[in-house]
């Protein structure tokens, strides 16, 4: 029973965390989020996992991603802003799908019509191109932090 109580209590701390920290407005603030599967930033393939996403500069805005599971699992990549039609509802990480390959999109924030893109790396053109010439489209990948 302690051992339930106490998971519950590490459980909800999280939870707490996520909600908590989303904002990445300034230098140093933290955005915490579980991604449930395998993903590709700036070319490099980070597992399914813990995250912590750090801006570390304002302009462009340079960001870090980093597993809380392996520290050395990690990318720092560069976003520009993303005006948004409609406010999201939640903190989300948008992906594009392409068959098995997630890159990472967006960060877009709650109530705030400003979101932060990336640049489609070199693969990613890649694949947009021959998902075009199918006449197909990328499949998009939200994950929800709040």
């Amino acid at each position: 029973m302690k051992k339930f109580f106490s998971m519950l209590v590490i459980g909800s701390v999280l939870t707490l965390l996520v909600a908590g920290t989303m904002r990445a407005q300034e230098p140093g603030t933290v955005i915490r989020a579980s991604i449930p599967f395998d993903f590709i930033v700036r070319g490099r393939t980070l597992p399914a996992g813990m995250y912590e996403i750090t801006r570390i500069s304002d302009e462009p805005v340079g960001l870090l991603i980093r597993s809380l599971d392996d520290k050395r699992d990690k990318a720092v990549f560069e976003t520009e802003p993303v005006y948004n039609r409609k406010l999201a509802r939640n903190d989300e990480l948008v992906f594009h799908r392409y068959g098995e390959s997630y890159f990472l999109s967006e960060i877009l924030t709650a109530s705030e019509d400003r979101g932060e893109e990336l640049a489609p790396s070199h693969a990613e053109r890649k694949l947009q191109h021959e998902v075009a010439r199918n006449q197909m489209a990328p499949e998009t990948v939200t994950v929800a932090l709040n």
